[in-house]
């Protein structure tokens, strides 16, 4: 009987179900951890959006098959959304397609479009599913990085990228973007993807644009969308998502818009797969999509005020984290006294010294290390109590080390 699958041999262990573990021990045990570790919103629903799908699921029709593009008012939503917030005009039947959510629709596209042994472009860090849902589907990959000295520098991003076009064989097919980053926070500017649209106009490559944190954002500018450049709808599609901007990660919600080819393709190999979401979910999510922009800047506020007090606390406990642009998330390299131990030991630390989960660096790729990830979903009070916690381990960090080599932290 066979017992080894190709596709599972492909896929590396994955380094946050390591720490996961612990943190589930560490709880059996009684520990009250402050979770930090996985994206995970934590804000309620708006209750408008809840009594629509309830005001839906009462009428039997809604319990059939749905459609596995999106019901037409739902991607009519969607297009309207993009021309208030982009000024970008989308045809609903040929440029939209509703996914369950943006990590399902980008990992159902790179099926549609990748044959064995393509080579694909990923960013570095970069969230599992942008390089994962390539090998997944049976490419190849090159990692472009994306942090020179703990910054995103275009200028060298470009560098990498055009030499990788030019001296890679086989000639890559795609090249995936994400900005606002996770796990980096970083943003980009619409320059930026007007840079990207002519070199892969040049190169004949497509684009795939993860913009699933569009609206958490803390500036005065919102992030752009890829689609605002004149002619990127030629080589680009773009993934959103409504977990983050409305706080409905379990509603499993998110679109593909742009290149009429890719949308094409990805609705043909999902009418294979699924029928799409549950329809009330489909009508509650039209209703956010056209609701009034408080809302969005609701969840916004949430999480403004939580990284204020984060970067705050942990200042003053003596982590200096830098304040992230955008996400719900902080980029924080690893504290100079810990340093030695790499991203993944360090969690381990933190987790059983300090009662804190974080997501370590190496988990997002290689270049990814000396750094961890901490989400923004726990409240203002947790967030203080953490910094607390944080103190307390530097103030006896020596000691803390004494005890561990790293082959013990996991124990």
């Amino acid at each position: 009987m066979k017992t080894e699958f190709h596709r599972i041999t492909r896929l590396p262990s994955y380094v946050f179900a390591e720490v996961n573990k612990l943190k589930a021990n560490y709880r059996d045990q009684g520990q009250d951890i402050i979770d930090f570790g996985m994206g995970n919103p934590d804000i309620d629903t708006e209750s408008f959006i809840v009594d629509k799908l309830i005001e839906t699921v009462k009428k039997p029709k809604t319990h059939r098959y749905s459609v596995s593009k999106g019901i037409k008012g739902l991607r009519k939503a969607q297009a309207d959304y993009y021309a208030r917030r982009f000024s970008v005009k989308l045809n609903p039947d040929t440029e939209i397609i509703a996914t369950l959510g943006s990590k399902e629709g980008l990992a159902n596209l790179a099926m549609a479009i990748t044959d064995p042994g393509d080579v694909i472009l990923v960013p570095n860090p970069s969230y599992p599913i942008h390089p994962y849902g390539f090998i997944i589907a049976g490419g190849s990959l090159r990692h472009v990085p994306t942090l020179s000295n703990g910054q995103f520098d275009e200028d060298e991003y470009f560098k990498t990228l055009t030499r990788s076009l030019k001296h890679i064989s086989p000639k890559p097919v795609a090249v995936v973007v994400s900005f606002p980053s996770n796990p980096t926070t970083k943003t980009c500017t619409l320059e930026f993807y007007e840079e990207l649209v002519k070199v892969a106009k040049q190169n004949d490559v497509w684009i795939l644009s993860d913009l699933a944190y569009a609206e958490i954002y803390f500036g005065e500018n919102p992030p752009p969308s890829i689609l605002q450049v004149p002619g990127a709808k030629s080589v680009a599609v773009e993934f959103t998502s409504m977990s983050k901007t409305f706080s409905m990660p379990g509603w499993r919600m998110g679109f593909a818009v742009g290149n009429e080819i890719l949308i094409a393709a990805l609705e043909k190999i999902k009418s294979y797969l699924d029928y799409g979401a549950f329809t009330p979910i489909q009508v509650a999510a039209a209703s956010a999509l056209s609701s009034d922009p408080a809302t969005i800047e609701k969840v916004r506020g949430v999480y403004r005020k939580r990284r204020d007090v984060l970067v705050d606390a942990m200042g003053k406990a003596g982590w200096d984290i830098p304040s992230p642009e955008a996400t719900m998330f902080a980029w924080a390299q690893i504290p100079e006294k810990f340093k030695s131990l790499g991203s993944l030991e360090f969690s381990k630390v933190l987790l059983k010294e300090a009662d804190i989960s974080v997501a370590p660096g190496i988990g997002f790729g290689e270049y990814g290390e000396n750094f961890v990830r901490i989400g923004l979903v726990e409240n203002e009070h947790r967030i203080r109590q953490a910094a607390r916690n944080i103190k307390s381990i530097f103030n006896k960090a020596d000691k803390i080390l004494s005890r561990y080599s790293p082959d013990q932290i996991g124990v």
